[in-house]
């Protein structure tokens, strides 16, 4: 009782100094760990990932009995080399991984801190007992064989090799066409499946380490994707997604061709058809947010994903196929991760089930319709990570007021911080506001979720600037709470200092993001094939202009990628509602973005598409953008054409609208640089303390 009287009146002091002192900085809110590439060990029970403090980047690793996190590298520079690809050898007495390099698009490597004598992608191993990482060579990827003699990984689009054992350097395995992709060892570790990708199809490839040979799997002119062993080694099952050539990006894909699951010998190369995809609804293959989409469990059931019925769910078939089971029923939620159990009996998956703005942990076996409840609540759940005690499941998680950070969860559901003393002394954790769910309505009358940041300090009667928030992607989903992707993380992270300036800032969740279904996801006419999530842009502003706690004159709106285009179109088309933005690397004209080639066999429907697209683009609209507006941008953005904002300042120029820039030479799409993030992030703040706030 003494212990619960001081820990009560410690809370009640800590809360009303948060309400005398609601401020904080960008660096403090933006100063915790962010945590990713959560891998279990193949025994031991143990777990690794990746901490970036501060653009830090380094492998820790926590294990049973005490789960108490320790860094295994020490990097202690902000310079933009990330770390990821984790791999744990067979025997978990060392881990490999891959620092610097592009993890996205796979191209070169960046150097946004524009290094003279250049950066390299290197793969490294370090012993989990403790010692310097040793490099190994150039590459990413990486494989390790069940032997745990050899580690196979990925260079220049190619298959190579290297002893971990010997001092030889490494050597290319296979010399092949196309680009290999997904690297899979069979189980005795005797031969190695992999995508070998070829444009407008693909090959599932098996090659033979003893024989040194090279075998394709029932070819054929579609593109064959995810292949997954069989516990005895002597099938791989795959998944076929029709070759299609009048595909949009950017655009609604509600049916097509169907998709299918194949089973193949490894033998004779033959395969087989085990399941399809109905007509219509869920007959376009759209995959969970996991390393495998298909799981071959201990019963000699497939467990995969499927939106059947226009909501992402768990099926599962026997491999000699059969009729779909339905593992997940239930009313208007979705599947977003899944994971196989260390005894291959029982997957471990996150959905937005009775939670549609935040995700939860479930287990189930895969021939079950009743999946069990791991963890529920506040908190939001994600990377299940089932540990090979069969006892533990790994796991990231968040709240509204605590950041990302890795946890473990028992039988027992109680839920246990790896590395609690990785989180700021400063964090300021007791100042943050906790979002509120509010549902509104696009201007086409569309129902659309949001979440509501109120200043800490709100007062009846005043009235406060206020801004839009929009998330990129746009296949994201923004939570109630710390996001489990680190751009959004940031982006909450400075919606939360924004409210503590002042400012009523609403997240907005717009047509064709995900978390509502098949339909919301690909609305009809979205992105360059009409520009529809603009009702989303005009509903958002009129809610938060007819709210009384909000200045009508001073709403302003800001995001990134396509949120950048979406803050950039709200500017171009509604400069009286908006009074500012700020930009952050956003699409100004679609057909900078997509190649010319669609429909080059039909110039006339070419010319239409390009058409439409340019009309849907910010940049049809520039003559009527007259709100000041901040763009910030790397002019090495792998994902948005620089050019983008090259075009968007001449047209500005030329009419004399308000801008400012902030350019980083060598910076990609997601800053690498914390330092970057920083700089960007204050600009925002002082841009949006000039226009809607006179400057406070």
């Amino acid at each position: 009782m003494k212990y619960f009287s001081g820990f009560l009146l410690a809370m009640m002091t800590l809360g009303t100094a948060a309400a005398q002192n609601p401020s904080f900085t960008i660096e403090q809110v933006m100063s915790s760990p962010f945590p990713s590439e959560m891998v279990a060990a193949p025994s031991g029970g143990m777990v690794a990932w990746v901490f970036d403090a501060r653009g830090m980047r380094n492998v820790w690793v926590a294990g049973p009995p005490e789960f108490k996190g320790r860094a295994l590298t020490h990097y202690s520079a902000d310079d933009g080399q990330d770390v990821a690809d984790l791999a744990w050898t067979p025997d978990a007495h060392s881990l490999i991984y891959v620092r610097g390099g592009d993890f996205e698009n796979l191209r070169e490597a960046p150097n946004p801190r524009s290094f003279p004598q250049g950066v390299e992608q290197d793969l490294w191993v370090v012993d989990v007992s403790g010692g310097e990482p040793r490099k190994l060579g150039q590459g990413h990827s990486p494989a390790v064989s069940p032997k745990g003699d050899e580690v196979v990984f990925l260079n220049k689009e190619q298959v190579w090799s290297l002893k971990l054992s010997s001092s030889e350097k490494p050597a290319q395995l296979i010399h092949a066409r196309g680009t290999a992709e997904d690297l899979t060892f069979s189980p005795d570790g005797s031969k190695l499946a992999f995508v070998s990708a070829r444009g407008d199809h693909g090959f599932i490839a098996v090659y033979d380490l003893a024989q040194k040979s090279l075998e394709f799997l029932d070819p054929s002119v579609d593109h064959d994707i995810q292949p997954v062993w069989s516990p005895d080694g002597r099938q791989i099952a795959f998944i076929r997604i029709p070759a299609r050539a009048d595909g949009e990006p950017f655009g609604p894909r509600r049916e097509g061709p169907p998709w299918s699951i194949r089973v193949a010998d490894v033998a004779t190369g033959e395969g087989r058809e085990v399941w399809i995809a109905h007509a219509g609804q869920g007959s376009v293959f759209h995959g969970l947010a996991a390393r495998r989409q298909l799981l071959w469990m201990a019963d000699g059931r497939l467990v995969f994903p499927w939106e059947g019925d226009g909501w992402e769910r768990l099926y599962s078939i026997p491999a000699s196929g059969g009729e779909p089971h339905l593992m997940t029923p239930g009313d208007s939620f979705e599947v977003e991760n899944a994971e196989i159990t260390a005894d291959h009996r029982s997957v471990v998956f996150n959905s937005n089930e009775d939670d549609v703005d935040r995700r939860h942990l479930w287990k189930e076996s895969a021939d079950a319709d009743h999946p069990e409840r791991v963890t529920a609540g506040k908190g939001i759940e994600w990377s299940t990570v089932p540990l090979s005690d069969g006892q533990h499941i790994a796991l990231l998680r968040s709240d509204a007021h605590w950041p990302a950070r890795p946890a473990q969860v028992g039988s027992d559901g109680e839920m246990h911080d790896l590395a609690p003393d990785s989180m700021p002394e400063d964090f300021p954790a007791a100042k943050l506001v906790e979002p509120e769910q509010v549902i509104l309505s696009g201007a086409d009358g569309l129902k659309l979720h949001g979440q509501l940041f109120l200043p800490p300090d709100e007062r009846p009667g005043e009235k406060h600037p206020a801004l839009l928030f929009f998330h990129g992607g746009s296949r994201r989903q923004m939570l109630l709470g710390w996001h489990y992707m680190q751009y959004y993380h940031n982006a909450y992270a400075q919606n939360q200092y924004l409210a503590s300036r002042g400012y009523i800032v609403l997240s907005v969740n717009y047509r064709s993001g995900i978390g509502y279904g098949m339909e919301f996801r690909e609305a009809l006419n979205y992105g360059a094939t009409g520009a529809s999530e603009f009702n989303d842009v005009m509903g958002a502003g009129l809610y938060l202009r007819s709210r009384p706690d909000v200045d009508p004159a001073r709403i302003g709106l800001w995001g990134g990628s396509y949120g950048g285009y979406l803050t950039a179109l709200g500017l171009a088309r509604a400069s009286d509602l908006f009074a500012c933005g700020v930009d952050f690397h956003g699409v100004h004209d679609w057909n900078l973005e997509i190649p010319h080639t669609l429909h080059a066999e039909d110039p006339e429907k070419l010319e239409e598409w390009a058409r439409v697209a340019f009309d849907s683009s910010p940049m049809a609209d520039v003559k009527t953008w007259r709100s000041p507006v901040l763009l910030i941008q790397g002019d090495d953005d792998r994902n948005v054409s620089f050019s983008n904002m090259v075009q968007l300042v001449e047209a500005l120029r030329k009419q004399g609208v308000e801008f400012k820039q902030i350019v980083f030479p060598d910076e990609i799409h997601d800053f690498l640089t914390w330092e970057h993030w920083i700089t960007a992030y204050h600009a925002s703040a002082d841009f949006f303390a000039a226009h809607l706030k006179g400057g406070r």
